[in-house]
């Protein structure tokens, strides 16, 4: 998984390993339930675990591994008036800064607004020394074909992506 985004003189990337963030998420919940437990028996570095040992405590079965909030969250409609697109923020953040992450949710490609080209624009890039091949057709059966084409349709009128004409470039052989 790998994310760029816009930093001061031009575009930041970070890349992460899903297998490792989730061990580590793992590992950072049995080390939370170990200080609980250690603070609620109240034998700290007891003889019994040894001078500077804690005991172990593995997750039961009934007690799945789940991430809590530290703060109490508030629910914010992305889209005024459409109870469905909803997300929860932080009460504890502040208003500008809440203003800002709210901002950043887009339910749809038509959504998106402002995004600098120089972060996600693609470019086709051809070589004019290059012989133009008309590449062969692929068929796809009708309810591929109508999901294709919802998608083209989604991203044309978001203005994602826009047809384009390469006359005289394309030859059929």
């Amino acid at each position: 998984m790998k994310i760029k985004f816009p930093v001061d003189g031009g575009v930041g990337e970070a890349q992460a390993d899903v297998l490792q963030a989730q061990k580590c998420y793992v590992k950072a919940i049995k080390r939370g339930k170990k200080i609980i437990l250690e603070e609620t028996s109240g034998e700290k570095n007891s003889n019994k675990w040894g001078k500077d040992s804690m005991p172990m405590t593995e997750p039961k079965e009934e007690d799945p591994i789940t991430a809590q909030p530290v703060e109490e969250l508030l629910i914010v409609e992305l889209i005024p008036g459409d109870p469905d697109k909803i997300t929860k923020v932080g009460s504890k953040i502040e208003e500008d800064v809440r203003k800002q992450v709210i901002n950043i949710f887009a339910w749809a490609p038509l959504d998106l607004e402002g995004i600098d080209p120089s972060v996600i624009t693609h470019h086709l890039n051809l070589d004019p020394t290059s012989r133009p091949i008309k590449q062969k057709r692929r068929h796809f059966g009708p309810e591929k074909d109508k999901i294709i084409q919802g998608e083209m349709d989604k991203l044309l009128a978001a203005r994602h992506i826009r047809e384009i004409q390469f006359q005289g470039l394309l030859f059929v052989t």
